[in-house]
């Protein structure tokens, strides 16, 4: 069984990824409506990766028979000024995430929840990724704000689906 203390705060974790999933659907939304659709499908799909991340850690605390409580999530950030406010967004979103979840192993540690542990040890790499993801996107908009078909280029070339990820915790529902 997971730690309390630990499967409190991964309820909370759940409502941070699913607000996620949430924000990357407006950010999607807004390239689609500026007919960039590389930039779109792009966010669509980040959107259903933090969905997917959600649903790991629903999975997670079935398996270890502790309560799941889907906590409510705040309304995204809709408008954005300019091509690269979306982006800018992300990458802070995503930073902010990678203090989530390394409080989220922090917690595991202390709790001496060696599964917990393990199981977080996929979200750590998975940040890792996320944040190079962003970083590398954000320089590239910020360098071509004047010209979104460089933009669309560069995310129709560099940002192709990895596939599944054979590592992954499994998905609830999946």
């Amino acid at each position: 069984m997971a730690a309390p203390r630990f499967a409190e705060q991964l309820n909370v974790q759940i409502g941070n990824e699913l607000s996620a999933h949430n924000q990357y659907l407006a950010c999607a939304i807004h390239y689609d409506a500026l007919t960039m659709p590389q930039m779109a499908a792009f966010f669509y799909a980040q959107a259903l990766e933090e969905r997917a991340h959600a649903m790991m850690m629903v999975q997670y605390l079935l398996d270890t028979d502790a309560e799941v409580a889907i906590p409510s999530v705040e309304a995204p950030v809709n408008q954005f000024a300019d091509v690269v406010a979306p982006v800018e967004l992300a990458l802070e979103q995503e930073k902010r995430v990678t203090e989530q979840v390394n409080g989220l192993l922090r917690i595991a540690r202390e709790e001496f929840d060696f599964a917990s542990e393990q199981f977080m040890q996929w979200f750590i790499k998975e940040q890792v990724e996320e944040v190079a993801t962003m970083s590398d996107l954000l320089a590239v908009v910020k360098r071509n704000v004047d010209d979104v078909e460089d933009i669309e280029e560069y995310v129709a070339r560099e940002q192709k689906g990895e596939g599944a990820d054979p590592t992954a915790p499994r998905e609830a529902g999946a």
